[in-house]
């Protein structure tokens, strides 16, 4: 088989990499557009779309260096794929542990390991990929499409058998929080719901895997039948087949991005075909290439390089603080430039405090937007 260049391929993957970083940094967690925050629970708003749609890409990307896997011997596969694993799974446990100090009573002091989030978004992309690209590897395509759906079934009965009684799907009735706790430990587990439960957790990765598997036989398809309009028209349906089969499960397995429920890997695994689908007509048929497309093309060169220094510079930037004001009772009121900026420069441009906000996110991607240029201008490409 003939590998076609899709430049679409790399406009989408860069495209979710800018989106994640837009939508997890904005001027103030308390004054946000609702497309910009994650559902409740149940639901699915546009930023509950990224996470998946980059799985979905990691997908897309796996297909194209599969074959090559497969030729060589299993000493070949085992050694790339247990490579990448842990570079990508270590450099997310350094970036939450990281900058390893932090301020306590006026002192810096080292961050202890016993409080460190093992999990997090860049572990869960290592281990989709390293467990989807074993079920690849050697179930072949068909196997790999059975093994993905038995998982969702499979997910969606232990879920309903295991929950609790009456509530199974909710944030208390889940299954996989009592497996997450007993395996990583509560100091270990996210506590940004107001209790011990992980987003990123051992048990709902299970059904996340399935997305990278979809992105796998979507790239693969498209690289066998190439730039057609069968390929495209067959390309969108089975996104509308994937979506409406994730509504339809959605009125007994409600979609969920925080336990990753079944239905919303169809749901949103069909929504990244259909928009892969429209990206592919405007780039590969109609050429319509502009700064639009170079803008998201540039994060795609260096996705995770990227992605971890906009999660490690602001932890950094973080440690570098003086004085802002003396509060009421006398004590000092500390701030950083990132603080300093958005108080300063972007919270009071509108009545609104969600467009200072905003703004404050769209500065804050411009800086990695300009930094991906010039990596890209210098053909520098850090892979991992």
């Amino acid at each position: 088989m003939k590998q076609q260049r899709y430049y679409s391929l790399d406009v989408f993957r860069g495209a979710t990499v800018a989106l994640m970083i837009l939508v997890n940094n904005p001027g103030s967690w308390g004054h946000i557009f609702s497309p910009l925050a994650h559902a409740s629970w149940h639901g699915c708003t546009p930023t509950d779309l990224v996470f998946p749609f980059f799985l979905f890409a990691v997908g897309n990307a796996l297909s194209f260096v599969m074959p090559k896997m497969q030729n060589e011997a299993d000493a070949y596969f085992w050694k790339k794929v247990i490579k990448r694993t842990l570079l990508i799974f270590l450099i997310g446990l350094f970036i939450n542990w990281s900058p390893f100090v932090k301020w306590a009573d006026g002192a810096l002091v080292f961050k202890t390991w016993e409080h460190v989030r093992i999990l997090g978004v860049l572990q869960r992309i290592a281990l989709c990929y390293f467990f989807a690209s074993v079920i690849i590897y050697y179930g072949k395509t068909k196997m790999a499409f059975l093994i993905g759906i038995l998982i969702l079934i499979i997910y969606w009965v232990l879920n309903f058998m295991l929950g609790a009684p009456g509530h199974p799907y909710s944030l208390s009735g889940f299954f996989g929080n009592e497996i997450d706790i007993s395996i990583l430990g509560v100091t270990h587990i996210y506590k940004g719901e107001g209790v011990p439960f992980d987003p990123e957790g051992l048990v709902s990765m299970f059904p996340a895997i399935v997305q990278v598997i979809f992105g796998y036989l979507v790239g693969e398809y498209i690289q066998v039948k190439g730039k057609s309009y069968e390929m495209l028209a067959q390309l969108l349906l089975t996104g509308i087949i994937l979506v409406l089969a994730g509504y339809i499960w959605d009125f007994s397995f409600p979609i969920n991005k925080k336990i990753w429920t079944s239905s919303y890997v169809l749901y949103t695994s069909g929504l990244a075909t259909i928009t892969l689908s429209v990206l592919i007509y405007l780039l590969e048929f109609k050429n319509t290439k502009g700064v639009w497309s170079k803008f998201f093309d540039v994060f795609g060169k260096n996705p995770l390089f990227i992605f971890f220094m906009s999660g490690f510079l602001p932890r950094v930037i973080a440690l570098f603080r003086w004085v802002d004001h003396v509060d009421e009772k006398g004590e000092n009121v500390y701030t950083s430039a990132l603080p300093w900026f958005y108080q300063n420069i972007c919270k009071d441009i509108a009545s609104d405090l969600r467009i200072g906000s905003f703004v404050y996110a769209l500065c804050f991607i411009t800086f990695f937007a300009l930094l991906a240029y010039i990596l890209d201008k210098k053909k520098i490409y850090i892979k991992v």
